[in-house]
């Protein structure tokens, strides 16, 4: 299939962030707002007609205890109904406070407990490399916070060194992480075998130019940086 990239205005975005969350997006509210509108409008192959095409690119939100900027961006690219945004969160509403895949097309993983993303993304890329599926790519986002949980170790470390090139982390750092990591995040990936960047966060730019740098076979990191949570 021939994806094509579809490209939705900012500002329509941000209309229906405000519109699940009644008020604009803010940076404490919508931190990843940025990067999801760059995954999908200038770098994911993922068709809204053809969710489940088995060569699309798939995005992992492991951040899914906050998913408002998520159904915004979903709806903006079509995956279903905008009216759906006007009742999120109810007893009857397929958009749950955490996002659930078998509810909400577009949607590759039930998350919301933190630190699960990047295991699922590690096993996801190794699955389609089994089946023969070398293009699509697989792209987890995560919060920093979320690192300080063990899982995320064996993962990092698994998939560096296993060379799994077609894996992208994304980590959106707004200085909620407890622990740390000596020389920064990029550097925790780095020791492992994975190609890193560190970029502004808000620059939609910059963002797009980490995300389709070439990782020369190994998987790689990009460090989206926002200001710190409150």
């Amino acid at each position: 299939m021939n994806f094509k990239v579809q490209t939705t205005g900012m500002e329509d975005v941000e209309a229906l962030f405000a519109r699940i969350t009644g008020y604009p997006p803010a940076a404490g509210t919508a931190s990843t707002l940025d990067v999801l509108q760059v995954l999908y409008d200038r770098v994911l192959r993922i068709d809204p007609a053809y969710p489940d095409d088995p060569a699309r690119d798939r995005l992992l939100l492991s951040k899914g205890h906050a998913p408002a900027a998520y159904y915004a961006v979903l709806a903006a690219r079509g995956f279903f109904p905008v009216e759906w945004l006007d009742d999120v969160s109810s007893v009857d509403s397929r958009l749950g406070g955490h996002p659930d895949r078998t509810l909400v097309p577009g949607v590759e993983i039930g998350s919301g407990s933190l630190g699960h993303g990047l295991g699922l993304a590690v096993g996801m890329a190794l699955g389609l490399r089994a089946q023969g599926l070398l293009e699509p790519r697989v792209v987890v986002l995560l919060g920093d916070g979320e690192l300080d949980e063990g899982s995320n170790h064996e993962a990092i470390a698994y998939a560096g060194s296993t060379g799994l090139d077609r894996l992208t982390a994304v980590v959106v750092d707004n200085s909620s992480a407890r622990y740390g990591w000596p020389g920064g995040i990029a550097s925790r990936f780095e020791v492992n075998g994975w190609a890193a960047s560190t970029v502004d966060g808000r620059d939609r730019d910059a963002l797009e130019r980490a995300l389709t740098a070439p990782a020369a076979g190994r998987p790689d990191v990009v460090v989206a940086v926002v200001e710190p949570s409150r």
